[in-house]
């Protein structure tokens, strides 16, 4: 089977994106209609919605603000009934959250993606309750069109992958900056350091996706004993430093969203 009809409540940044990444695999934009209270149109001239839709929908894609998801749920539960599976793109919300609040769904799926869904190169985590074989292998598919399939079977780790896959491209983004900030210290113009940092990100990472060997063993195959690549990957070495560094920032990350799990969870209570 197949998600055909898709209600998107939340048409944000990361929404639009995956919206622009299923258009772009060939999806119609007939395939997505969105609820906005106060929009009349959004990008790509999906249907949109600006009162609950009375009518059946077989996925609901979840992307409002993670403090929201009470302000959604009283016009959200109707639409969720057996045969219509949630699909959350939100961080720090878990399962269990969702199951209480829209008891009747198919089922719950968490999705987490990051904005290289519009070119169709996300890694995108999914963990999902009560979801049918056939509903899964249709979240697989959707997944799959933007990027590739992750699934976790383990919840206590889905902050974690979040953090590698989600939150991943930002500390890219610092690194490569950084790469550009420590040329154009020692000389270089700055934007010609940055234009180098950004072309060169670009191919090692297509050489790494596309490569039999394992980016450990790759570095190695750059680097001449004693040569320049040398010496430089012997400063990330030094006292383990680089992989100390990236551990901690790991670390930083999956914490702020078991935080964040934390306080949803309390306001549930209090909900309740």
């Amino acid at each position: 089977m197949a998600f055909d009809k898709i209600l998107i409540v939340g048409f944000g940044t990361m929404t639009g994106a995956m919206v622009e990444g299923w258009l772009a695999a060939g999806s119609d934009p007939s395939r997505f209609e969105v609820y906005h209270p106060r929009k009349s149109d959004v990008a790509h001239g999906l249907k949109v919605h600006n009162t609950w839709p009375n009518e059946h929908f077989d996925a609901v894609l979840l992307g409002v603000k993670p403090h929201m998801v009470d302000d959604v749920a009283e016009g959200l539960e109707p639409i969720l009934g057996p045969d219509t599976v949630l699909i959350s793109v939100l961080a720090g919300n878990e399962l269990a959250s969702y199951t209480a609040r829209f008891p009747r769904a198919a089922g719950i799926v968490r999705f987490m993606p990051n904005l290289a869904v519009a070119l169709g190169k996300s890694p995108n985590a999914l963990i999902a309750k009560d979801l049918s074989d056939e509903h899964r292998d249709a979240v697989t598919r959707l997944a799959s069109d933007i990027g590739t399939a992750e699934w976790v079977e383990d919840e206590s780790q889905f902050d974690l992958v979040t953090a590698l896959a989600g939150s991943g491209p930002g500390f890219v983004y610092r690194f490569t900056d950084a790469l550009a900030a420590g040329a154009a210290s020692l000389g270089l113009p700055l934007d010609q350091a940055a234009r180098l940092a950004v072309a060169m990100v670009d191919g090692a990472g297509a050489l790494s996706a596309a490569s039999e060997h394992s980016p450990k063993e790759l570095a190695k195959r750059v680097a001449s004993p004693g040569g320049m690549t040398q010496k430089g990957l012997d400063v990330l070495d030094q006292g383990d430093a680089l992989n100390v560094l990236m551990t901690e920032c790991l670390r930083a990350a999956r914490d702020r969203g078991t935080e964040m799990a934390a306080v949803a969870r309390g306001e549930n209570q209090e909900n309740g």
